[in-house]
């Protein structure tokens, strides 16, 4: 009986701090008292903005401390935190110049308190940070972008670029929004000769509206490279380590990958058709296709390519499987199940006859898009050069490399990946 009761007085307890706390919330028509105002203790910069420490009023009402700002185009942005925080962030300020913030209190009837207007001084926004880093590089009948953004905001990156084609001037803006570290973006399928000037210039801006001026870059002139002959290609039988040079057999200790599983087939890889998902057009490993022996495990494989010839390489295209449904409109296994995400690329070098490593490179997963758009760039295949840092051509070489070390899954840890549709090389004919 005293455990009963004892429990009956707490509910009573418990549902007057309830009632209590809930009055915080009861708002009246009639209520047209402005809480008291926040009491500002201090601020410190932010990176485009500023952080404000304040005591909250003590109105049992109170719903959010609030501030606002105008920008220099007369657009009001506005942040706000709740009353159960002493600190509130605003961001957004495109410059390093003082600027005049309004904070006030908020209670649940919407009326406001005396604005208190404090003047602040924000670190560098990150518009200009970015722009700092900006760099324009000259690729294969295209141009790369490359920033850091360390602040990792939302930005967008604005490429203005101009040049004469048939006698027609063209004058083109691409936008990339990121909130990477760090992106490289590219302007590809320019059919320029090298001789042909690419007029181009960048600028940044943030979602509040905030931009930076024109940087130009002057004019880039685009490198040249072709698309290999796959007719005169061959690709060894699975657990060949061997590559033959001017009549000389050597084993390099790496063997050649398994790709024929089930429907799938190696030779698919390089007969100029793309898999849309009903035609079944890739290799298949089925899991064991280092060697072709399940005791030797999937990944990492080798696809080994003599070339037929000797050509100095510039970059490599993919094409992923795509099995997403005959009307090709569904993502299906783009970017993600049993696609090779991460791989290295290799030539071998004759002198040395060992096979030299060139680049490690990640094919990076879509965000933010439809899956119609991944299609689509599925479809179109991923790019990636032999030296992504400062493009240009391999040595001459007639064996080429490809290692697939890691699937897109479990954030490019995995080593599911079974299949490729497509591969092919660019570059030119070696004197």
């Amino acid at each position: 009986m005293k455990i009963y009761k004892w429990i009956w007085a707490l509910a009573i307890m418990l549902g007057i701090c309830a009632c209590e706390e809930g009055s915080r919330f009861q708002s009246s028509e009639s209520d047209s008292t402005p809480p008291g105002k926040p009491a500002i203790i201090r601020w410190e910069p932010l990176y485009g903005g500023a952080r404000f420490f304040y005591t909250i009023p003590a109105d049992e009402d109170l719903l959010s401390v609030n501030a606002e700002y105008t920008n220099d185009k007369g657009k009001t942005f506005y942040f706000t935190s709740s009353f159960y925080t002493d600190s509130l962030d605003v961001i957004g300020l495109g410059s390093t110049d003082s600027k005049s913030i309004k904070l006030y209190s908020v209670d649940r009837a919407g009326n406001r308190s005396e604005t208190v207007s404090v003047e602040i001084t924000p670190l560098e926004p990150s518009i200009t940070r970015v722009a700092r880093t900006l760099a324009v590089k000259p690729g294969f009948s295209s141009f790369l972008v490359d920033w850091v953004n360390e602040l990792n905001q939302l930005i967008n990156v604005y490429v203005s670029f101009k040049y004469t084609q048939n006698g027609q001037l063209r004058d083109i803006v691409s936008v990339f929004s990121s909130n990477m570290l760090k992106e490289r973006r590219f302007i590809q399928d320019l059919d320029l000769a090298s001789t042909e000037p690419v007029e181009v210039s960048v600028r940044v801006e943030d979602h509040y509206g905030n931009s930076t001026e024109d940087i130009p870059f002057g004019e880039i002139f685009l490198l040249e490279d072709n698309e290999l002959d796959k007719s005169m290609w061959v690709i060894p039988n699975a657990n060949d380590s061997t590559v033959t040079i001017k009549g000389k057999v050597i084993n390099t200790g790496v063997p050649a990958m398994f790709g024929d599983n089930l429907e799938g087939r190696m030779s698919k890889l390089i007969d100029g058709i793309i898999d849309r998902g009903d035609n079944l057009n890739f290799f298949h490993t089925g899991s064991r296709g280092r060697t072709g022996f399940s005791r030797d495990g999937n990944m990492p494989w080798n696809i080994i390519i003599d070339l037929g010839d000797y050509y100095q390489l510039s970059r490599v295209i993919t094409v992923q499987r795509h099995s997403g449904g005959l009307a090709n409109i569904e993502r299906g296994q783009y970017y993600r199940a049993e696609n090779c995400g991460e791989f290295r690329l290799y030539v071998f070098n004759e002198q040395t006859e060992r096979w030299d490593s060139l680049t490690t490179q990640r094919t990076p997963i879509p965000q933010g898009v439809s899956d119609l758009q991944i299609v689509k760039m599925g479809e179109a295949g991923d790019m990636a050069y032999f030296y992504p840092d400062d493009p240009q051509y391999t040595q001459p070489t007639r064996w080429f490399r490809y290692e697939g070390l890691y699937c897109f899954d479990d954030n490019y840890s995995s080593t599911g990946a079974n299949c490729m549709s497509e591969l092919t090389l660019f570059g030119k004919k070696a004197n």
